[in-house]
């Protein structure tokens, strides 16, 4: 008998905050959903708003109150731009905080971008057991999100623990 686990595919849904882009132009979305894809999860839905507290509220609250979604991948607003208020929208609808996801990314980022990772305001919590990432707007910073934290701490095989268990069973 295995003790070993299987990977089970998670929903996920990717949502761009920009006042710039369109779903044709935006490339950190596009990306997160060819990574997460090909990590063997499923998009479940993507969307984009423009950076504003409570456009970016309501997509997040309807997921939140879906049951089959999982995890929520938010690009853009996370920085210290008049305009950028992703942190703001939704750090009151978390449950709880992974205080730690924000400084490992600040952390992973230096070795990237040196010392203008301190400007990121990248976060990460848990809703309603959805689990949820804000992450910068660039592309590469999202690659740098998904590639260094966030596809290990999705998959249910990683040891010694990963997200997989706190979320909502589909």
């Amino acid at each position: 008998m295995s003790s070993q686990k299987e990977f089970e595919p998670l929903n996920i849904c990717v949502l761009t905050v920009s006042d710039t882009r369109s779903l044709e132009t935006d490339t950190s979305g596009q990306k997160l959903q060819d990574l997460l894809t090909t990590a063997g999860h499923h998009l479940y839905e993507r969307d984009l708003v423009i950076d504003d507290i409570y456009q970016i509220r309501a997509v997040i609250s309807k997921w939140i109150a879906d049951k089959q979604a999982q995890v929520i991948l938010i690009t853009g607003g996370t920085g210290f731009a008049g305009r950028d208020s992703t942190t703001e929208a939704v750090v009151p609808l978390f449950d709880k905080t992974v205080v730690g996801f924000g400084e490992l990314f600040r952390q992973v980022s230096y070795e990237e971008i040196g010392t203008s990772t301190i400007q990121s305001r990248a976060t990460a919590g848990l809703a309603n057991r959805t689990l949820i990432f804000c992450l910068p707007g660039s592309t590469g910073a999202c690659v740098t999100a998904w590639q260094k934290i966030i596809v290990e701490q999705l998959d249910s095989r990683h040891k010694p623990c990963n997200f997989v268990g706190q979320l909502r069973i589909q």
